[in-house]
């Protein structure tokens, strides 16, 4: 379930982008905004959501690790050193 809610979101947002492009290049072609400033306001946005998406990965790692913390689970590091301490 997560994982749909997850692509929804981004669905969401590439919908939103497709018509945010779209009525960009209708202003385009009436001439109320230049070729530049679209493809600059486009890159913008572009890069924008590449560092939305690092924080949220950044956070949902953040996340997972605080959980697996709270619930106990062993690390590699965790079983590495067992490995070790064993030999």
């Amino acid at each position: 379930m997560f994982k749909e809610i997850i692509h929804t979101g981004f669905g969401v947002v590439a919908a939103i982008g497709e018509k945010v492009e779209e009525e960009l290049k209708k202003l385009e072609e009436k001439g109320k905004i230049k070729t530049e400033d679209t493809k600059s306001f486009l890159k913008s946005l572009e890069e924008k959501g590449v560092e939305e998406e690092q924080k949220f990965k950044d956070n949902f790692k953040k996340m997972i690790k605080e959980v697996l913390d709270e619930l106990g689970v062993a690390t590699k590091e965790d079983i590495e050193k067992l490995k070790e301490d064993k030999k």
